[in-house]
């Protein structure tokens, strides 16, 4: 608790001084479906206090496994994201920052941890209400790095209605079979200790096949069409994630499903992380920009 107060006077500080910044408000909210706090953190465009009239596009980001609500700041893409704005090269939209623990940001196959329902009928109608944010899906995206990229692919594939646009880099793209993620549980390797506790162990092969990203994208085809979708991996992935990118680079094309992917030099690094992030608010923002 200490080193999140201690974050959140760093950035309430680091508003203050020098040119015109946006502000980061972090805070927690008692989730009766997770039966627990879940914290959370919004960045606030710079105008936000000054125009109080005034509603705003919403980009929920989804933080990596090991990663907290802070993670997008912490690493250092609130001087990107301020640095686009103040370079006028990006617009004002809020960025909203759940905290996602090790959730994968889906229900668990045993259901004790109800994450994705949490999300959907909790958190987002609370922030929507909270702050102001425009109403609807045009103006409504999602984007996520590793864990979080499958977690914003997963929930905009299977809810195409309430997100516009989702991007992901690094996403956690799993193109193996419930039966070889097995295989890596029971072998001991870093992503097969992880994904036990969500996905079941043995996994579930029922739940696995309902939470994949490739599965909803044929399932949701027609209404993907209209859903702006990018993402970007590594060719050195530490996870081998780069080989789910191309599987779904190829998904996609093969479904006629427009949509944008690079595969560039790096690793499943923060380094990897910030050299690209750019790119995904660019992307956000002339989404966001071409509907209004």
């Amino acid at each position: 608790m200490f080193q999140r107060l201690h974050m959140l006077l760093i950035l309430i500080v680091s508003t203050q001084i020098g040119w015109a910044q946006g502000r980061i408000d972090c805070n927690a909210m008692n989730s009766r479906i997770l039966k627990a706090p879940a914290h959370y953190c919004v960045l606030l465009p710079a105008g936000y206090d000054q125009s109080p009239s005034r509603k705003y596009p919403v980009l929920y980001f989804l933080h990596g496994l090991g990663g907290n609500e802070q993670m997008l700041f912490q690493s250092g893409g609130w001087n990107v994201v301020e640095d686009l704005r103040q370079k006028h090269l990006i617009g004002d939209f809020l960025i909203v920052t759940p905290e996602g623990k090790s959730s994968f940001y889906v229900n668990s196959a045993d259901g004790k941890t109800r994450y994705s329902d949490f999300f959907l009928q909790e958190f987002m109608p609370a922030i929507e209400a909270k702050y102001r944010i425009q109403s609807g899906r045009r103006t409504r995206a999602i984007s996520g790095v590793s864990m979080g990229g499958y977690g914003a692919f997963r929930f905009a594939f299977a809810h195409p209605e309430l997100f516009a646009a989702v991007s992901a880099e690094s996403a956690a793209f799993m193109t193996q079979s419930p039966q070889e993620m097995d295989a890596a549980t029971q072998s001991g390797t870093q992503l097969g200790r992880l994904i036990g506790p969500v996905f079941g162990n043995p996994i579930d092969s029922v739940h696995w096949r309902e939470n994949s990203p490739f599965i909803l994208a044929r399932k949701n085809k027609t209404a993907l069409s209209m859903q702006a979708i990018y993402f970007n991996c590594g060719k050195d992935d530490e996870f081998g994630f780069e080989n789910g990118a191309r599987a779904m680079d190829h998904l996609l094309h093969d479904l006629a499903i427009k949509h944008e992917f690079h595969l560039y030099d790096g690793n499943h690094g923060t380094e990897y992380f910030l050299a690209h992030l750019e790119e995904v608010m660019k992307f956000h923002s002339r989404n966001f920009a071409a509907l209004k």
